[in-house]
């Protein structure tokens, strides 16, 4: 099975990365997306990230009705701080019959370059890149965008962040819309990013 990696704090999961995961699920060759939450990297400060297993549950709640897009808490189980590549070694040991690939905005993909062992991903991954509003490439991202394993898929522009909606909820403003309906629900009935 062909399965995509959507790695994300998801602090929280929002339409945006539902559009992006579904779009894939449904527009490429891949069976399955695996929406990876990345845990709190222990030496960065918290800020307004949300515990671990709360983002979990609401990718959880984002998720249930799409039958090929799935939760994953991999990291989790993880040495921190995780780099990529060390998560991508883990889970073909762990899971050997699939093929993994990593899903990524051509935002991240500018600075691929400066990936640990960015090589070696490229080498043995695929990298789904969705398109974002963004500036010129550089000479590094060039090279990087027309490898053979590098697919750009022509998935909708989806210009909305985590931090605008943890700003608005700050703000009193109603983001209903911008989060799946459970997902709301979960944040407003928790009273999460109000202060």
């Amino acid at each position: 099975m062909k399965i995509g990696l959507y790695f994300g704090t998801f602090n929280p999961i929002h339409v945006g990365h539902m559009i992006i995961a579904n779009h894939m699920a449904e527009h490429s060759d891949l069976d399955q997306i695996w929406m990876v939450v990345t845990p709190h990297n222990p030496l960065k400060q918290k800020n307004t990230l949300l515990d671990d297993y709360q983002r979990l549950h609401m990718v959880h709640l984002a998720t249930e009705e799409y039958p090929k897009i799935r939760p994953s808490d991999i990291e989790f189980k993880l040495p921190q701080p995780n780099y990529t590549v060390n998560t991508l070694a883990h889970l073909l040991e762990k899971y050997p019959q699939h093929e993994f690939s990593l899903i990524m905005g051509e935002d991240n993909l500018k600075s691929f370059h400066k990936w640990k062992n960015y090589e070696y991903i490229l080498q043995h991954h695929d990298i789904y890149v969705y398109p974002r509003v963004s500036e010129s490439t550089d000479a590094n991202t060039s090279s990087v965008l027309h490898h053979s394993r590098i697919h750009k898929i022509d998935a909708p522009i989806v210009e909305v962040s985590s931090t605008f909606i943890r700003n608005n909820i700050k703000n009193k403003k109603n983001v209903a819309a911008l989060l799946p309906r459970k997902v709301w629900e979960y944040v407003d009935h928790n009273n999460f990013y109000k202060k």
